[in-house]
């Protein structure tokens, strides 16, 4: 049996993990699209390090892009296997891949008309839903049987909706069982609206995230008074604009709950509120649909407030002549739009628009790939390369790891704390030097057979 790492090796994103079973049987653990400039990585998304035509099966962990982006060109290049994921997944995942294939779409049709080197997009609208077809919803807490000697079972991750760890019970012919693990993301205790990640059983391999391995993040109960004097300031103090690059599932969803309940209780200043993505519109009716995956705390607030998401001047634009408009608005407001890292979607546009001006604000509240426009402005960059042009940031540059879905070294420790009979841990989705320091820490805790994959690195595992 095999373990190959054939994306989300030594970086954060084009999570894709290959376990090929003693008979042939090959399992895909995620098929993630990458998101940044490596130069080593500039072919990653169009070749596959193996045959999309020998893979049995593909088990998706959640539906944010850098999980599941290649999913339509895997299916269009040969795959012909089964989808299987939550059923909340399933769902984000018929919005996420399309919004997907309409952005690659709009970006080459617009490098063509500038007369920018490009090439074709990975995949169309048109081949979505056909790999739509292949999924299989599942729910939570219960071994489903993929083929004889082989179950899967998902538990909830606490990271986005519908997000699952992987556990993988494989019992071959004359072969004793072996648990292979695969953590997903890991979300964090005590966040809002979701339920706190569950731990996975005992398991002999591990594949483990690592994205913020190397630090702590604030506690929660400082990010709402950050965030309301972040807005006061912006917005009342200074007349300007607050933008929020976020990811449309998950971080937009957080943001809104949270506006609502400082609109509840009076502490939201009377400005507009703007959630300009179409996928944003569309993910928080999904979750609307999903409310068995909320914590107790979103439960309980249903009871006295039917739409955690919706309250006095806030506004979801989908049309893109209004977005367009945005642009152009006088006085202050607060902007929430995609793409979290500032790689594509409108927020984009109001960066390179309102990014020029001191009494603005962009607020990053999630993690940024280093060579994107988000990446670079957490490293203190202030000149940005948008649309061609190269545009000076004079706007404020505030950032909240504490928003993160993606759990610390301290809760990914205390994930992990159950798994005592481990053979092997390898470490994925994460910066090298993070992970170095990861595996440092969890030496203390007794994780000592910790491995840090190469991308195409393949181990044998029994």
């Amino acid at each position: 049996m095999k373990i190959k790492f054939c994306g989300g090796a030594r970086t954060v994103t084009g999570s894709s993990y290959l376990i090929t079973l003693d008979s042939g049987y090959k399992i895909l653990l995620d098929c993630g699209l990458y998101q940044g400039h490596a130069k080593e990585l500039e072919n990653f998304n169009r070749e596959w390090p193996f045959d999309p035509k020998d893979i049995d099966c593909l088990i998706l962990s959640h539906a944010h892009i850098d999980h599941a982006g290649r999913i339509p060109k895997l299916v269009k290049d040969g795959f012909r296997g089964r989808i299987i994921s939550t059923h909340a997944t399933a769902g984000l995942s018929s919005i996420m891949l399309m919004d997907s294939a309409k952005i690659q779409k709009s970006d080459a049709k617009y490098k063509s008309k500038k007369g920018l080197a490009t090439h074709l997009p990975l995949y169309l609208p048109k081949h979505v839903p056909k790999a739509l077809q292949k999924f299989i919803g599942i729910g939570y807490d219960q071994w489903f049987k993929i083929k004889s000697g082989v179950k899967v079972l998902l538990r909830d991750a606490g990271h986005i909706l519908g997000s699952a760890n992987v556990t993988l019970r494989i019992k071959e012919k004359g072969k004793p069982v072996v648990m292979i693990g695969f953590t997903g993301d890991i979300g964090r205790p005590g966040r809002p609206i979701l339920r706190d990640p569950v731990i996975m059983p005992q398991v002999d391999y591990l594949i483990c995230e690592s994205t913020y391995g190397n630090r702590e993040h604030a506690s929660t109960p400082n990010e709402t008074s950050k965030f309301l004097n972040t807005i006061l300031k912006t917005c009342v103090d200074n007349k300007g604009k607050l933008l929020i690059p976020a990811f449309s599932v998950g971080r937009t969803q957080e943001i809104l709950y949270m506006l609502d309940q400082l609109e509840s209780s009076g502490q939201l200043p009377r400005i507009p509120v703007f959630v300009d993505s179409p996928l944003a519109i569309n993910a928080t009716k999904i979750f609307s649909a999903h409310p068995e995956c909320f914590d107790k705390e979103m439960s309980n607030y249903l009871l006295t407030d039917d739409n955690p998401f919706g309250f006095n001047d806030l506004y979801y634009i989908n049309k893109r002549e209004r977005s367009m408009k945005l642009n152009d608005a006088k006085g202050p407001c607060i902007i929430i739009g995609a793409s979290g890292m500032i790689n594509a979607g409108r927020i984009k546009h109001h960066v390179y628009h309102h990014g020029r001006y001191a009494n603005n604000t962009i607020l990053l509240v999630g993690y940024c790939s280093p060579g994107t426009p988000g990446g670079k402005l957490r490293r203190g960059k202030r000149r940005l390369s948008l649309f061609g042009e190269i545009v000076p940031i004079k706007a404020q540059v505030v950032t909240m790891d504490s928003f993160s879905a993606h759990a610390d070294r301290v809760e990914m420790a205390g994930f992990l704390r159950n798994q005592k009979n481990l053979k092997n841990l390898f470490l994925v989705h994460g910066e090298y030097d993070t992970q170095q320091e990861f595996k440092e820490y969890l030496g203390k805790f007794g994780l000592n057979r910790v491995e840090i994959p190469t991308l195409r690195q393949e181990f044998k595992i029994r």
